[in-house]
C-alpha cells in the first residue's frame, strides 16, 4: 500500500457510515460540513428519521472522551435546526425525539456514533 493510499486514521475501513460520509456510498444528504455529516435512515420509523454522524470513526457514546465535548455540543445544537428544516413542527406543541443507541444491548446495530433525530405526526411506525 502506498502512502496515498493510506486509510486516514480517522475512517474506519469497513465501516458503513464511514463509507456514507466519505460520498463512497450514496445517501440522501440532509446535511454536511468539515465534522458533521446528516443523512435519512433507510428505515424511518416516523416521517423525520434523519441521522447525524461525526465524518471521525468513533465507535459510540461509550469512546467519547472530554476532547469531544465540542463536537457532541454541536450535533445536540445542530438536531433542532435540522428537524425544523426537515418537517418538524416548532416546540412546544411539536418535537421530535433524539435517541443514541450504546452498544449491542443498547441497541446499537452500526458501531459509529451516530445520533437519530425523529419526529413529525404521530403514530410512529416505533417509539
Amino acid at each position: 500500500m502506498t502512502d496515498t493510499q493510506k486509510i486516514p486514521m480517522d475512517k474506519h475501513p469497513d465501516c458503513i457510515f464511514c463509507k456514507i460520509a466519505a460520498g463512497e456510498i450514496s445517501s440522501r444528504k440532509v446535511y454536511e460540513d468539515d465534522e458533521l455529516f446528516a443523512f435519512h435512515d433507510i428505515s424511518p420509523w416516523a416521517p423525520v428519521h434523519f441521522l447525524i454522524i461525526p465524518k471521525r470513526h468513533i465507535p459510540s457514546m461509550a469512546s467519547l472522551t472530554e476532547a469531544d465535548a465540542g463536537l457532541m455540543g454541536r450535533i445536540m445544537t445542530l438536531a433542532p435546526k435540522l428537524a425544523l428544516e426537515q418537517g418538524c413542527e416548532p416546540y412546544p406543541q411539536g418535537g421530535y425525539r433524539i435517541v443514541i443507541n450504546t452498544g449491542e444491548q443498547g441497541g446499537q446495530e452500526v458501531h459509529h456514533l451516530h445520533v437519530h433525530v425523529i419526529g413529525g405526526p404521530r403514530p410512529w411506525l416505533k417509539g
